[in-house]
């Protein structure tokens, strides 16, 4: 980490390699990273200079996804998966400050975010907060234990943000979407963004990245694979877009009536009927 030596260091952490999850905790400010994560994100920098305005434009997307799911579309469950490690405004916090009975399962298989696990649970008294230690394609686990706390009979908000990228085989990753929604009443959601490839630089900054020995691999897609993530699903405006043109709240560095710039990360909504 930025100061391992004041933080635990978790069983089956290899620190002397570059992990996404640090990464993406380094390129947001976070703390939670070590020496080789903090070069990693520099080489991906010095390659695209625009990969912290993805950070930024992907944590501003789950936001806006989650406080709609959790106030105009009324969702109170949320099943998080690749969670990541904490920083601010995590999933719970944000539903639980529109609705603090909410309820959230999250689901990774970092050791590091393991460790972490217990800042994410901090919940309201009303709400709960689960954590799983499960890959995103091994589906019985997570919802056999997610139901511990969820209720699979009503509404749930699938959040599947930047995940999908470290499941390199297109049809393996699209097949675990399918299981993971099939388990969903009518009325669920499904929130999800990945990077894409509409970036040269991007993905030249990508391929490096994992050429380099990544310890988990990341594989840009098109615009169009992202989409059909949501296939049988009632698509939300404005569709999947890149995440900064999703329902974009005003700020001051854009003038009124202009979208925001587009970042290499697309993303969107949909719903189950």
């Amino acid at each position: 980490m930025a100061d391992s030596g004041t933080r635990p260091i978790g069983p089956g952490i290899d620190t002397t390699r570059p992990h996404s999850a640090r990464i993406w905790n380094y390129l947001a400010g976070g703390k939670d990273y070590y020496e080789a994560d903090a070069d990693a994100a520099e080489r991906v920098l010095a390659v695209f200079p625009g990969m912290r305005d993805i950070t930024r434009a992907s944590r501003a997307f789950i936001g806006r996804v989650v406080r709609h799911l959790a106030g105009e579309a009324g969702i109170r469950q949320f099943l998080d998966i690749g969670t990541g490690l904490p920083t601010a405004d995590n999933t719970h916090e944000i539903a639980q400050r529109v609705a603090p009975e909410c309820r959230i399962v999250y689901v990774d298989n970092d050791p590091l975010v393991l460790v972490h696990a217990q800042a994410l649970l901090t919940s309201s008294p009303q709400g709960a907060c689960d954590y799983l230690d499960a890959d995103v394609r091994d589906t019985d686990t997570i919802l056999r234990q997610a139901a511990r706390t969820l209720d699979f009979s009503r509404p749930v908000g699938l959040m599947l943000m930047g995940i999908l990228g470290l499941v390199p085989d297109y049809d393996e990753a699209r097949a675990a979407v399918r299981r993971l929604l099939d388990a969903l009443p009518p009325g669920s959601f499904l929130g999800l963004n990945d990077g894409t490839t509409t970036e040269p630089a991007y993905v030249e900054a990508i391929e490096r990245h994992n050429a380099r020995g990544a310890a988990t691999p990341y594989t840009p897609r098109s615009p169009e694979q992202i989409a059909a993530f949501f296939d049988g699903l009632e698509l939300l405006d404005p569709g999947v877009v890149s995440c900064s043109r999703w329902r974009p709240e005003p700020t001051p560095s854009h003038r009124s009536g202009e979208p925001p710039a587009e970042v290499a990360v697309f993303g969107g909504v949909g719903r189950k009927r």
